[in-house]
């Protein structure tokens, strides 16, 4: 039995490496805050999400496939908890009742295998319950496939046969073998036959023909006899141990791999209960091909910064259809580096089949995400900011692939205006031509405006919103370069709202 609710054909792996550069991911984008939503203090829901969303798919098909499967969770929470819970209860019932249960023994391992699988029996039969009662309110082809599984392997021709092999191998009326005689007249062949039917009609059990039984008893007290006869049911029960505690590793087996798939989506609804709450907008984003250009939303928020003031935050509008290199320019505090969190946390939520924090989002996929944030002034260092800063750029050079796309948050500042515009210049022109998708937050004005004053069909340009009085809306908008700082805005800050002669400078 498979669950296939992350792959069509195929498990999802929870071994699979992370990107080289995830603690940079994490760090940059505060992917804690998003994963610890989704995990509610659960350790094994924060590994799963952590995973989900750092190896997120390229793979259109993919990512609908679990889109349609999250859209099933969110109109049946209480259904899939219900189902997520039954391996739960699986994992920690053979913790802590059937730890230590399989012993070296053959008999040892067929009693354990035995129990366990008398457990997983019960959970089977509640998993079909639920099939029966519920499959009809799921129509993605995940969980349309995940319960018509359920009911074609799990009828009740299977449960009989099963409840009927293991009410045989607890062996209430003893174990009843077959040998062959061997070189030197020793047992060879040893097997576990199945016991004479004591139920059938009378008759036909005094009338039935026998083969000739020569018999001989032990006495009580003979311990080599007792030990010698213990090792003649060793050999008969042996290869049917192996074969019930391989069923119960494979209906293990199953019962793991469901809490790990669900989980993910268990993850997703924690994240929707709880912006759901706080009335801000999510939206199943709509994905494009890696090699299309791409960014088209409105509404489009840092998921982490309304988690962390657990208020409503401000959203922002692009239209960036056909574009590859985004500028984004203005006033300090103006929500730039806010926006660029949220360009990198959707890009992450959208390619593992999550739903996105907007109104709507529409985006290419991208084969690999990277991050090149200013970092603060370590005293560590051995060298400068800006070899620093180089010295990043070309670990994330090393790991680029076309269709990447990389954001860049005040990168190569640590210079002067004319040196740092140069170096950033070269480096998103060379990117550019690579097909790797940039976004960049910068207070480098030459930087901006030089790009600007080309006519790029190819760019476009972002600002944060100011009014005049100088207030800050936190919204991003589509305009020309603007200066970063307002000396206005500082003189105000310090001295009130209006200039050295009451009035105002704006």
């Amino acid at each position: 039995m498979k669950a296939f609710l992350m792959y069509r054909d195929r498990d999802f792996d929870l071994q699979r490496p992370l990107p080289l550069h995830e603690a940079t991911l994490t760090q940059d984008l505060e992917l804690d805050t998003l994963l610890g939503a989704m995990a509610r203090g659960d350790r094994f829901l924060w590994d799963v999400g952590r995973k989900a969303i750092l190896t997120g798919e390229d793979d259109l098909d993919t990512i609908r496939y679990r889109q349609d499967i999250l859209r099933d969770c969110l109109k049946n929470p209480a259904v899939v908890r219900e189902i997520y819970h039954i391996p739960i209860e699986a994992i920690e019932n053979k913790q802590k009742q059937w730890l230590g249960l399989f012993g070296y023994s053959p008999s040892g391992i067929l009693s354990g295998a035995t129990k366990l699988m008398q457990m997983f029996v019960v959970l089977l039969r509640r998993l079909r319950a639920i099939a029966d009662q519920h499959a009809d309110q799921f129509a993605s082809a995940g969980f349309t496939r995940f319960f018509a599984m359920i009911k074609q392997e799990l009828d009740e021709e299977y449960f009989a046969i099963v409840e009927n092999h293991l009410a045989t191998l607890e062996f209430r009326g003893g174990v009843l073998l077959s040998a062959n005689l061997g070189q030197g007249n020793e047992g060879a062949n040893y097997a576990l036959r199945r016991p004479h039917d004591k139920h059938g009609p009378w008759v036909k059990r005094v009338f039935a023909q026998r083969s000739p039984v020569y018999t001989f008893s032990i006495h009580p007290r003979d311990l080599h006899g007792g030990i010698a006869l213990g090792e003649l049911k060793e050999r008969g029960v042996n290869l049917v141990a192996n074969a019930v505690a391989q069923s119960s590793d494979h209906i293990n087996s199953f019962f793991n791999m469901l809490r790990i798939e669900l989980a993910f989506y268990i993850g997703a609804l924690n994240l929707y209960e709880q912006l759901t709450q706080m009335e801000m907008p999510v939206c199943f984003p709509v994905p494009s091909a890696a090699h299309e250009r791409r960014h088209v939303c409105t509404g489009l928020y840092d998921v982490c910064l309304a988690l962390t003031m657990q208020r409503k935050v401000v959203g922002s509008d692009i239209t960036a259809a056909d574009k590859a290199i985004a500028f984004v320019t203005g006033a300090n505090q103006g929500g730039k580096s806010t926006f660029l969190r949220s360009i990198g946390l959707a890009q992450l939520m959208m390619q593992s089949g999550m739903f996105t924090p907007a109104t709507s989002f529409s985006a290419n996929t991208c084969t690999r995400l990277f991050t090149h944030y200013r970092r603060k002034e370590d005293a560590t260092m051995r060298s400068g900011k800006l070899d620093e800063e180089l010295s990043r750029m070309s670990e994330i050079v090393d790991g680029l692939a076309p269709d990447a796309l990389v954001l860049f948050n005040e990168s190569f500042a640590a210079t002067n205006e004319r040196e740092g515009s140069e170096i950033a210049r070269q480096i998103v022109t060379a990117l550019a031509d690579r097909r790797i998708k940039v976004f960049f937050v910068t207070h480098l004005y030459t930087l901006a405006r030089g790009f600007y004053e080309q006519g790029l069909a190819n760019a476009i340009f972002l600002a944060a919103e100011r009014r005049a009085d100088g207030e800050r809306t936190f919204r991003i908008i589509e305009g020309e370069p603007r200066q970063t700082s307002y000396g206005e805005d500082l003189y105000a800050g310090v001295f009130g709202n209006g200039g050295p002669d009451g009035n105002s400078h704006e």
